[in-house]
């Protein structure tokens, strides 16, 4: 890598050969520049360049919708524009000589810096309390197992979750979007339910500005208790980007997860020996077309299963003197069946894995029930 141009000087004199024969005004990089490589490449050219991670943040300013997603985006761009900052005021030149004296194009270029500074403070408060407030909201629903619907950006995920949850997530082929978490209550099978997150599509070299600025999105996807990977299996080597994706969530700390795949969009897909490939590759994984509503009744039965085995069914013996734990059992979990004793209500219930442990604790210390697991 060059230093000064990145690409070298002769490779420059190439680029602008190519970009003046195709009558092209802007340069784009796939990749990160620094400031001073960037405005010598703009000095060399005399075209416009932006590197990926610019190209990417105007893409995400172009789909913010909501004031969360906009301020997010925001901070990203102020903090990536903060050291590019340039004196646009060449033609006010210094006004005299000497230590200490400054010409007003500097004092206006400090004003700048400060400014963006003051916005960015501001612009982190808002999203800390959004993050505060969004994990006061997970720990209120922790009694339901999470599902976070994760992937490659264009993958689909946004119409999955509307055709599972009946939710009204915008959906359009188009990279990023969706920008914004969206949480839904999903009605499964056997009478079960299950919190259905929506995500921001993932993509390689994801911009470490964005990782930053999303930070409370992303911990929705790090605090789900299901990932649902879906993939675009009509996109040509999708394995390709189900490995990239798999690469993001490693680097922002996504890991370890219990993971189910779902290769999306087979609709689209003419050749039947590519999905029974992909099936005999990737045993246990899921095929849909979430536009025709193919494939769904499987996706559900697999969350089904996933929240039964973070469930226990427990077998309880409540006095009739203590209706408070007796009312308790109706809201933290689903009463199968009861039987009325002498000086107790026999119950069985399904509940999470986090209330039963609850319980069993709550029994042994009031000495008020007791529990068998089934």
């Amino acid at each position: 890598m060059d230093g000064k141009t990145y690409v070298g000087s002769g490779m420059v004199e190439r680029i602008k050969a190519a970009a003046e024969m195709h009558e092209a005004n802007l340069l784009i990089f796939d990749d990160d520049l620094r400031p001073a490589q960037g405005r010598e490449i703009e000095k060399m050219t005399e075209i416009k360049v932006i590197d990926r991670t610019e190209l990417i943040l105007d893409i995400f300013a172009r789909r913010a919708r909501t004031k969360v997603a906009r301020a997010q985006v925001e901070l990203a761009q102020m903090e990536y524009e903060l050291p590019r900052l340039r004196r646009l005021w060449d033609h006010l030149q210094r006004l005299g000589g000497g230590i200490g004296t400054r010409g007003p194009g500097e004092t206006q270029l400090e004003s700048d810096r400060r400014n963006v500074r003051v916005r960015i403070t501001m612009l982190k408060k808002i999203l800390k309390g959004v993050e505060i407030d969004r994990h006061e909201q997970r720990k209120r629903r922790t009694d339901m197992v999470r599902v976070a619907l994760v992937g490659y950006t264009n993958a689909g995920k946004s119409t999955l979750m509307n055709e599972l949850s009946g939710a009204d997530v915008h959906t359009e082929d188009l990279l990023f979007a969706t920008l914004d978490a969206t949480t839904r209550k999903l009605e499964l099978p056997g009478g079960h339910e299950a919190l259905l997150t929506d995500t921001v599509g993932l993509i390689k070299k994801l911009p470490h500005n964005l990782v930053v600025s999303f930070h409370a999105t992303l911990e929705e996807v790090a605090d789900a208790d299901l990932l649902l990977h879906v993939v675009d299996a009509s996109r040509p080597n999708c394995e390709r980007f189900m490995d990239l994706a798999d690469t993001v969530m490693r680097d922002i700390g996504i890991e370890d997860k219990p993971t189910r795949l779902i290769f999306n969009k087979i609709d689209r897909i003419v050749d039947g020996e590519g999905i029974e490939r992909l099936g005999r590759v990737y045993p246990g994984s899921l095929f849909t077309s979430a536009v025709k509503g193919e494939g769904l009744d499987e996706v559900r039965r697999a969350i089904c299963a996933f929240v039964e085995s973070m469930e226990d069914v427990l077998d309880v013996a409540i006095p009739y003197s203590d209706g408070r734990l007796i009312s308790k059992m109706y809201d933290i979990g689903e009463v199968l069946s009861t039987s009325d004793g002498e000086e107790v209500l026999e119950m069985r219930v399904r509940v999470p894995k986090p209330e039963s442990a609850r319980l069993r604790n709550y029994g042994r210390n009031r000495l008020t029930a007791r529990y068998r697991q089934r």
